[in-house]
């Protein structure tokens, strides 16, 4: 398994390298750009150049980049939707100069219009998106989200439909959570519950665009709605549910993300990542 962390860039991208190794991560996610703002200064040669050769020395590969938090595709309101693409574009170009494989995305929120006219708009702003950036090499991957108030992907169907609608399937696909899948009501916590779940998204969207796996516990119970993430093994969701998740043959090659709580020090992360590592079953020779 392929077992990692988001890690800031705070510094340059390349620092995030840096930041995966000590906090003992195979592979790293990243915000290409600042979370909470929409521009962002063109990235220095001499960072990217880090990047890339930090990589190879390290042994810590990029699996993901995280898109923004105030892009929002699905908005009815035209100047935002219109400010969302052009943000989703800077980030899809800026992933591609990273030859960062995946794009993490949040479908986004109707904010009131409904789920359909919401998804619909998704749908029209990803092929517009796609048909902006030329000789795309990223795939852009639908994160399955809690549901908290009007937000849009908390269904396997919801996913399912913006996937339908996207010309490009070679370049888009589904990123899951745990935190978001159990909040939203999905079962993971004993190995039949784990199956059936994963038994629905294998039918309804389809195992082969799963691109990246978030591994994060969750604070708040089953069903709740609520996106909250916490430390592997401290909240809703037991280290069983995580054990059946690690040990799934079918996503060995599926980056698995922490998203929890950490301080500078990644302590935090070292700890998690250890819990997941320990979860695996250690196979005979």
């Amino acid at each position: 398994m392929l077992f990692g962390a988001h890690e800031s860039i705070a510094g340059g991208v390349h620092k995030a390298i840096e930041r995966g190794k000590h906090a003992t991560c195979d592979v790293v996610q990243i915000f290409d750009k600042s979370s909470n703002q929409w521009r962002a200064a063109p990235l220095k040669p001499e960072d990217v150049e880090q990047y890339f050769r930090l990589q190879e020395e390290l042994g810590v590969t990029v699996a993901a980049a995280h898109a923004g938090y105030l892009i929002n595709l699905a908005s009815p309101n035209k100047e935002l939707s219109e400010k969302s693409l052009l943000s989703l574009q800077e980030e899809l170009t800026r992933c591609n100069i990273l030859k960062t494989h995946n794009l993490v995305l949040h479908p986004g929120s109707h904010v009131g219009s409904g789920a359909e006219a919401g998804l619909r708009r998704v749908s029209e702003n990803v092929n517009r998106l796609f048909d902006a950036v030329s000789d795309n090499q990223c795939t852009l991957a639908l994160e399955v989200t809690a549901g908290q108030g009007s937000n849009l992907g908390h269904t396997f169907e919801q996913i399912a439909c913006l996937i339908d609608h996207v010309d490009d399937k070679a370049h888009i696909g589904v990123c899951l959570d745990s935190c978001h899948m159990f909040a939203a009501g999905y079962p993971l916590a004993d190995r039949g519950e784990y199956r059936a779940t994963m038994k629905e998204f294998e039918t309804t969207v389809g195992i082969g665009y799963l691109r990246v796996f978030h591994l994060n516990d969750c604070k708040q119970p089953l069903g709740s709605r609520r996106d909250r993430h916490e430390h592997i093994g401290k909240g809703h969701i037991r280290l069983e549910e995580f054990r059946n998740i690690v040990n799934d043959k079918r996503l060995k090659d599926i980056p698995m993300i922490l998203e929890t709580p950490k301080g500078e020090d990644l302590s935090e992360d070292v700890r998690n990542l250890r819990v997941l590592r320990n979860l695996v079953k250690r196979r005979r020779k």
